[in-house]
């Protein structure tokens, strides 16, 4: 139990270097998260009966990958970064990996920008293909839990997004502070739970969009509760009512949208695995 505690003290979030460049465990996490999902999206193809062949989803994973990494960061810059003014009037700075002429890596991804940039992607994809959009949601929404286990790994090999300060026996120290293991609490209740949730539900399918809606609802749920054991943004603390985080709003209105969603996608009564456009 000691050496949890100061597992910080034993692990170096740097795996190797390459010259000046230095590849970091959260990345490796993050290309298996990519991965995984994207392993996982092929087997509910398969068994699950989507009209969608390899080459067309692999066209949609990259479309939708460039969208969340450019949401994801200008998502970080508007939501939560103390500079967003600055880095707006200069632009070009905010995917800069070099800092001082020293390669850093970029830093700071959000992941409700995230989401804003994949719903992008998504769409334009679904017109260039004449697929269903909501088809792809459907898709995405049971796929994506079990990559999103590897990127919240990454974040607690990473040593950032640190839980709140505590006194329980399974917590760990970040620098000479004991806190929850919040990463690894948000793995199992966004990735684990979620995931398992929609993966005995998909069979029950009712409509089209029903399960991407339901992703919302949960992930936002899941989200806010783990909220409370996460710090706040130190350059934020707490946004509303002395408790309330960042995360926590942007979760409330990810459920709204996702109630929201499900009631018009139920009463749209689209049939399941529609090859119409979205």
């Amino acid at each position: 139990m000691d050496f949890w505690r100061h597992i910080y003290d034993h692990f170096d979030p740097v795996a190797f270097s390459i010259g000046p460049f230095h590849v970091h465990w959260y990345g490796i996490m993050y290309v298996l998260a990519l991965l995984t999902a994207l392993m996982a999206a092929k087997w509910f193809v398969k068994h699950d009966h989507y009209p969608v062949d390899d080459k067309t989803l692999d066209a949609f994973f990259i479309y939708v990958e460039i969208g969340v990494i450019l949401g994801a960061r200008l998502g970080y810059i508007l939501f939560y970064d103390p500079h967003t003014l600055w880095y707006l009037t200069h632009p070009w700075e905010i995917f800069n990996p070099f800092h001082g002429g020293t390669f850093t890596g970029i830093s700071g991804m959000s992941y409700h920008g995230a989401v804003i940039g994949f719903l992008i992607g998504a769409w334009l994809f679904a017109k260039k293909s004449h697929t269903s959009f909501w088809m792809w949601m459907d898709l995405v929404a049971i796929s994506v839990p079990i990559g999103y286990i590897f990127g919240r790994i990454g974040n607690f090999l990473n040593q950032g997004l640190v839980g709140r300060e505590t006194d329980v026996p399974w917590g760990i120290y970040v620098g000479s502070v004991m806190r929850h293991p919040s990463q690894l609490y948000e793995a199992f209740l966004e990735g684990v739970v979620v995931g398992l949730i929609l993966f005995f539900y998909r069979k029950r399918q009712k409509f089209e969009g029903e399960l991407i809606a339901l992703y919302a609802i949960l992930y936002g749920l899941a989200r806010f509760i783990a909220e409370f054991w996460r710090a706040p943004d130190i350059q934020l603390g707490f946004i509303c009512c002395g408790w309330m985080t960042m995360g926590q709003i942007l979760s409330l209105i990810m459920i709204g949208v996702g109630i929201v969603a499900y009631w018009l996608l139920k009463k749209r009564g689209a049939p399941v695995r529609s090859k119409a456009a979205g």
